[in-house]
């Protein structure tokens, strides 16, 4: 299984500040929001991941995390011409996949979910048939895709943004498919507003009896951070976490040691470089201690 990240996408909701700047660049508290949903896709032990993004943003991508080779992992990217949908980045993987699964995730999402890195890493290792979501209940779910389940407490339908929520159960950006996925994907019609949506993909698994949900469980954090509020609340979720428990989150440095990627002495060299920071003293300290 492959990992593909969508950091493409206007970022409208969150203009003037990305007006000149791709969102997934932003900062959230201490560092850049890619490094949140990088830092997970190695914690699902994903070493092979593409990021797709826009033209303008892509050398500033390939400056900030190169080849990946410092984390032990491989980053390839490829450029989204036009943001014509989320489930146009399982069109444009194809070559990248090459007939293999993928977990996919979106670039302005905060995922803090073990449980969801434990069942995608034990997916890759059973060769996974099908497509699975993760849903979490939310207090405005007109804003997402929303599930609907029968009485029985079965999955029978996803409804785009609807009006009046059939649950409060909102569909996250995160998604783990099969190999059919990309074939899928390019059979879709545009909707209405010119996209390939991410639902009607999840729908067409759904309708093979093929699509898997899981409810993330208390202690398992999602947060979209794609407007101004829900930005400022990200970063104060991790502000909070880091400063007051010491615990360090969305670091691709410490995933990739907890993974067995990298050495601890590989860690202390990454730290050294950014020493002058509270984020590489973090690190430099994390890379000397025992049991990380």
């Amino acid at each position: 299984m492959k990992g593909i990240i969508l950091a493409g996408g206007s970022g409208s909701r969150l203009y003037p500040m990305t007006l000149a700047v791709n969102k997934q660049l932003l900062p959230l508290y201490n560092k850049p929001l890619i490094y949140y949903p990088l830092s997970f896709l190695i914690d699902c032990h994903l070493t092979e991941i593409l990021l797709i993004t826009s033209p303008q943003a892509q050398g500033d991508f390939v400056k900030l995390l190169g080849d990946g080779s410092q984390f032990g992992i491989n980053i390839s990217y490829i450029i989204q011409p036009c943001p014509e949908g989320i489930a146009q980045a399982l069109v444009l993987s194809r070559s990248f996949l090459q007939g293999q699964g993928c977990t996919l995730i979106l670039g302005d999402n905060l995922f803090i979910a073990p449980q969801a890195a434990s069942l995608i890493r034990r997916n890759a290792a059973a060769n996974f048939t099908g497509a699975l979501i993760f849903a979490s209940p939310v207090q405005d779910p007109e804003r997402y895709g929303v599930l609907c389940f029968a009485e029985d407490g079965k999955l029978v339908d996803i409804v785009e943004k609807p009006k009046q929520a059939p649950s409060p159960y909102a569909v996250t950006g995160l998604y783990c498919y099969d190999a059919s996925a990309t074939e899928r994907a390019a059979s879709l019609k545009p909707s209405a507003r010119g996209e390939l949506e991410i639902t009607d993909l999840n729908r067409s698994y759904l309708k093979d009896g093929l699509l898997h949900c899981n409810k993330l469980s208390r202690g398992n954090v999602w947060l979209d951070t794609g407007t101004p509020n829900s930005l400022l609340d990200a970063a104060d979720y991790v502000r909070i976490i880091e400063t007051r428990q010491g615990i360090l989150l969305g670091s691709p440095e410490l995933s990739a040691l907890r993974q067995g990627l990298i050495s601890r002495g590989q860690l202390r060299l990454l730290a050294q470089k950014l020493a002058a920071t509270a984020y590489g003293m973090q690190l430099l300290q994390l890379s000397l201690e025992d049991g990380t």
